[in-house]
């Protein structure tokens, strides 16, 4: 069962030296929002095209291309240029459970790889999304890792309840500011 961290302002915690957490309360039923992370048509509108399997063992593929998600997507910011049109992370299904639980490694074949873990839950007529990214190698990429959930939950937040989003790029750059901030020490 997921327990709420009681996180109000959207922005993820950090739950370990390694791991942060981020949580969005979206609008059900629960099976419209393991679609939306499961299916490539529906994932694409908000994070990345590619496969998903659905056994353990079995390959993860993310086709990257933000300049689609959202409108005046921007340029991405000088660190993140290798990023520009189509950029690919790969992994393998860690467990899958429909629809409560997705989880996989991320950045296959890196000298780094973490993992993401996607769990669901009903919350009324909502679900609660939460998403845990373990195994984050530096603090650096601690921050680059939360603003780019960040901004994707947003995304698919205004998706599912069919606002129109500003591009990705546009919305990341602050979210990644403020996490540098406050991964800051003091």
């Amino acid at each position: 069962m997921i327990s709420s961290t009681g996180n109000d302002d959207g922005y993820a915690r950090i739950v370990a030296p390694d791991a942060a957490r981020i949580e969005r309360l979206l609008p059900g039923p629960i099976e419209r929002i393991w679609a939306y992370l499961t299916e490539e048509d529906k994932r694409r509108l908000w994070m990345a095209a590619g496969t998903i399997g659905a056994a353990a063992g079995t390959k993860v593929e993310h086709i990257f291309r933000h300049e689609e998600l959202g409108t005046d997507c921007g340029e991405p910011p000088a660190k993140y240029a290798a990023l520009a049109g189509e950029s690919r992370i790969h992994g393998r299904i860690i467990a899958c459970e429909p629809p409560h639980l997705l989880a996989y490694s991320w950045g296959e074949g890196t000298p780094t790889p973490s993992q993401v873990r996607f769990d669901l839950e009903m919350r009324g007529a909502n679900v609660l999304l939460v998403v845990t990214h373990s195994r984050i190698a530096k603090q650096q990429t601690m921050a680059s890792f939360a603003a780019g959930w960040h901004t994707h939950l947003d995304i698919l937040a205004n998706v599912v309840s069919g606002r129109t989003s500003r591009g990705f790029w546009n919305k990341h750059t602050l979210p990644e500011l403020e996490y540098a901030r406050r991964l800051s020490p003091p």
